[in-house]
């Protein structure tokens, strides 16, 4: 079985503090052998963790559309940021990616899809974030995850990790895969683990966000 954690951060992330090094070292310390690397509106992250993980990588990206976040699983190129939900699905599906929508009922979180928006792109969403770590609410993750089975969708978790402290704090249990259909279906027999996160994990973004101000830049 997998140890999932598919919603993740490096610091290509402009609110990350993780190095794709230091991320790769936790998630061996872990046990967590396999990870989506989804950096806000780039996969430079995923390519950077891929080159230096023995476990699986997914290539991912949170795409920062017009009306709020949605994820790409399996890409091969970054989707530009600002399309509308519409572009940016067709642009995920077009390479052959799947369509995920992260944390779609965190009332805190200004940054999610709109509900109007979701409904409209509902026939080509192919997964649910079912279960997030950074949702301060339990009761917005069980929305998602009632919302998921409603709907006949597949449920992913994730630590949405912004650092290392939060890697694998919420995966998927869930068996091996080649490729995203089976990857579809293996998230369907999986089992979701995992806890809320502290509120205070959002110093970290805060701290990033801080330094990138300050013109740092990742090194890779």
């Amino acid at each position: 079985m997998l140890k999932a954690d598919l919603h993740t951060h490096t610091y290509f992330s402009p609110d990350s503090i993780t190095s794709p090094e230091k991320y790769v070292q936790t998630c061996l310390e872990r046990s967590i052998n396999c990870v989506a690397v989804t950096d806000h509106s780039s996969i430079g992250g995923a390519l950077a963790v891929e080159k230096l993980a023995s476990f699986r990588v997914i290539m991912g990206e949170e795409v920062e559309s017009s009306e709020g976040e949605i994820i790409g699983f399996f890409l091969q190129e970054e989707v530009p940021a600002g399309l509308s939900a519409e572009e940016t699905v067709q642009r995920i599906k077009e390479q052959g990616g799947l369509v995920c929508i992260p944390h779609p009922f965190d009332r805190f979180r200004g940054e999610h899809l709109a509900e109007a928006a979701l409904m409209r792109i509902l026939p080509q969403v192919d997964i649910i974030e079912a279960f997030n770590a950074r949702t301060i609410f339990r009761r917005d993750n069980e929305r998602a995850a009632r919302f998921a089975q409603e709907h006949g969708l597949a449920m992913s978790a994730g630590s949405d990790a912004h650092s290392t402290r939060e890697l694998g704090r919420a995966c998927v249990e869930m068996p091996e895969f080649e490729g995203p259909r089976q990857f579809l279906a293996a998230l369907k027999e999986g089992r979701i683990v995992g806890r809320l996160s502290s509120p205070l994990v959002h110093l970290y973004s805060r701290w990033a966000w801080l330094r990138r101000r300050l013109r740092w830049r990742p090194t890779e």
